[in-house]
């Protein structure tokens, strides 16, 4: 081969190179105008928390927050509504620790009913529980008092002395707050005990010693044990469930207390066994497995099952009061109170 085809071949190697390199080059450019590889495409979805900060503190609706925002990591601070609780939101103009609320943690016991504080995580942007010595810092507060319990609604002076500090918080803050009108308040409270009042039911199942036979605490104590129930601190059986929640407790009917260290003394002529309505899920299946757990104790003890008047229950009488269970459920569905949900729990505590 002569010089001169070396040289021709040569350039041509370098035109071929070139090219290549050009065509690498322009691919290159169009991914990067693309802003993304040649690659099959993928169906990923990117889904963004909206930050705390992003929370407008000078809106008119103290909860006008985006939905992602008001997520809640804690149980009670999703059950915190103008139904059953007094409830003041306060939006912050930067993040505060619950030090500022130094006010509330001396006087959260003077109202009569639980008082419930949960701040707006500035971190995760959920709401959470908040106690005295919570160590993050939040930009809201959701302040509210419970407004019935079992012992009966709320009064109208604890109601105002609580409605007076929400305001003495929002000064000392420097924040404007809406307050939920008393009057209002109070007419809500005390429909809320009307109806929890006409539900709140227990059902007792007696059971009877045949005539002057005394049982032994001991005696109660082994039967409670074969049929799953463990002694309590408030001195009766319990049967617990999967949660640890009382399904139904037995008790001495006369109230005496049973206690693991004076069993062999204790004496009881008749126990009863409890069903609390309220506070229980699925009420009607719960009845039915406790007159079953009655009959079990029934033959442990050599004992007989009765109402209140110490009338001998057949399956008649049980069908009536299983009819009752079932319209107290209804209602208090009716109610958008779930029998054994965790605002039930609150309402009949």
């Amino acid at each position: 081969m002569s010089e001169f085809q070396l040289s021709l071949l040569t350039i041509g190697l370098v035109v071929v190179i070139g090219v290549f390199l050009y065509g690498q080059w322009q691919q290159w450019r169009f991914r990067r105008s693309m802003g993304k590889p040649l690659a099959e495409p993928r169906a990923e979805v990117v889904h963004q928390v909206q930050p705390a900060e992003n929370i407008d503190a000078d809106s008119s609706d103290p909860l006008a927050a985006p939905p992602a925002v008001a997520e809640v990591a804690d149980e009670m601070c999703g059950l915190l509504n103008d139904a059953t609780d007094y409830v003041a939101t306060f939006l912050l103009k930067s993040p505060l620790s619950v030090d500022e609320l130094e006010i509330l943690w001396e006087r959260r016991f003077d109202f009569g009913k639980s008082v419930n504080a949960c701040g707006l995580n500035t971190a995760s942007g959920l709401w959470e529980r908040m106690i005295p010595d919570s160590p993050q810092s939040y930009r809201a507060f959701k302040l509210g008092l419970q407004l019935v319990d079992r012992t009966g609604a709320v009064n109208e002076v604890r109601l105002a002395g609580f409605h007076d500090m929400l305001n003495e918080i929002a000064a000392q803050l420097k924040v404007e707050v809406r307050l939920p009108p008393l009057a209002e308040a109070l007419q809500r409270a005390q429909q809320l005990d009307r109806f929890c009042a006409d539900v709140d039911q227990m059902i007792g199942i007696n059971l009877l010693t045949s005539s002057d036979r005394k049982l032994f605490g001991t005696e109660v104590a082994n039967a409670a044990e074969q049929v799953g129930m463990s002694l309590q601190a408030d001195g009766t059986f319990h049967l617990l469930d999967e949660q640890g929640a009382t399904l139904f407790n037995l008790s001495a009917s006369d109230g005496t207390v049973f206690q693991y260290h004076t069993l062999n003394q204790s004496r009881a002529d008749s126990l009863t066994l409890l069903l609390d309505i309220p506070r229980v899920n699925e009420p009607v299946r719960r009845f039915d497995e406790m007159v079953a757990l009655a009959r079990e104790l029934e033959k442990l003890l050599r004992l007989t099952m009765t109402d209140d008047q110490r009338v001998a229950l057949n399956d008649g009488a049980l069908a009536q009061i299983r009819a009752q269970v079932a319209a107290t459920a209804d209602l208090m569905s009716t109610g958008h109170i779930t029998p054994g949900s965790a605002q039930a729990l609150r309402l009949f505590s």
